[in-house]
């Protein structure tokens, strides 16, 4: 990861909640858009001309795309890592805007800018872009080229810009959805170009469920000794030595141990020998964790217990009922999904292997 990158997204755990564009954006409602009146009275502020897509590691889903020949198009750049939670959120919404608009004059582009050195397998990206239900065109940005020429410093990120090649309008983070959609539909206008009226429905599921922002009292936590925060083990965390660690008697909220022998990097935690243990007392809906085999290839059979007990009904969709799952490819598993009473939990992972990595902590 560059230094010359600002990556941080906790912030958007902390305000999704409440997250509107900066731009100087006019009265713009929903029922503006479905009349199909007056959204030209809005005013959307210009920000500058898109850049270029200069830089481009590679190209999913389509042949190279430049500025230049998007001209006449409404378009959206969403920038997105595969193995942020917020974005997966964010997803079924830019899927839906896509697939509605898409034979109106939008084009839609997913720049895939990496967090964790995973992310930047070429390979890893296409089977999650695969995977996640990506169809539209996505622009392999391993080098932050665009990224930068953006200026961007947040996953997700959703710029929209005009026909005439003009940034109308930004949105950092999840939420505003209506917004959103109320701008691409203005902006479509503004073209000349009509479009379909009300906005899209849209339901997602399993990890692209919405948050319990009104339960969410846990924050994302990476587990490297860079950005890590509440590692109660004995002795804290030694970077980039392998030695064995203890979980205390008791945690308290937001903190975190481990178990066995273990190797704190920068980035991640790696697993030595088998049995090792994670636990986290935590407070959400759901916990993801993002996690992969130390070996490309291979798979670690893990088990998952909350509060000493298998989760049984609040397992997550990467784990049976009675916790058992394996970790095959690098991304982020969802570990636990509670139907019942949210409380302060105790949640613990054991891998029955070793040659595991893990990176973040995230909750829902």
């Amino acid at each position: 990861m560059s230094n010359a990158v600002k990556m941080d997204r906790r912030h958007f755990l902390r305000t999704a909640a409440m997250t509107v564009g900066a731009t100087g954006l006019g009265v713009v409602t929903s029922a503006d858009a479905q009349s199909g009146k007056a959204t030209a009275a809005a005013q959307l502020a210009t920000e500058g001309q898109m850049p270029s897509l200069r830089g481009v590691t590679e190209w999913l889903n389509s042949k190279p795309l430049a500025a230049g020949e998007l001209r006449g198009k409404v378009v959206l750049i969403n920038f997105w890592t595969y193995s942020c939670i917020n974005w997966r959120r964010q997803l079924p919404y830019v899927r839906a805007w896509a697939e509605k608009y898409g034979s109106q004059g939008l084009v839609v582009i997913g720049v895939h800018s990496p967090e964790f050195a995973f992310e930047k397998n070429v390979g890893n990206v296409r089977w999650a872009a695969k995977e996640m239900r990506v169809p539209y065109p996505v622009a392999i940005d391993n080098d932050f080229a665009i990224w930068r020429a953006f200026k961007n410093q947040y996953w997700p990120a959703l710029y929209f810009t005009d026909a005439r090649g003009r940034i109308r309008h930004h949105q950092f983070g999840e939420g505003e959805y209506e917004r959103s959609e109320v701008v691409i539909q203005q902006l479509l206008v503004d073209a000349g170009i009509g479009v379909n009226p009300g906005l899209v429905s849209v339901v997602g599921d399993g990890a692209e469920a919405p948050a319990d922002w009104n339960e969410l009292k846990s924050q994302e936590n990476y587990v490297g000794y860079e950005r890590t925060d509440g590692f109660a083990s004995r002795g804290g965390p030694i970077p980039d030595q392998r030695r064995p660690y203890t979980i205390p008697a008791a945690l308290k909220l937001n903190q975190w141990a481990l178990a066995g022998d273990w190797t704190i990097e920068k980035q991640r935690i790696v697993l030595n020998k088998a049995n090792g243990r994670i636990a986290y007392r935590f407070h959400a809906r759901d916990l993801h964790l993002v996690m992969g085999p130390s070996a490309p290839g291979t798979s670690v059979r893990f088990r998952v217990l909350i509060d000493g007990e298998v989760p049984g009904t609040a397992h997550g969709i990467d784990v049976d009922d009675q916790g058992n799952g394996r970790v095959m490819e690098s991304r982020m598993y969802q570990l636990i999904r509670q139907q019942k009473l949210i409380v302060d939990r105790q949640f613990d992972i054991e891998f029955i292997d070793p040659r595991v990595e893990a990176f973040s902590f995230t909750f829902g």
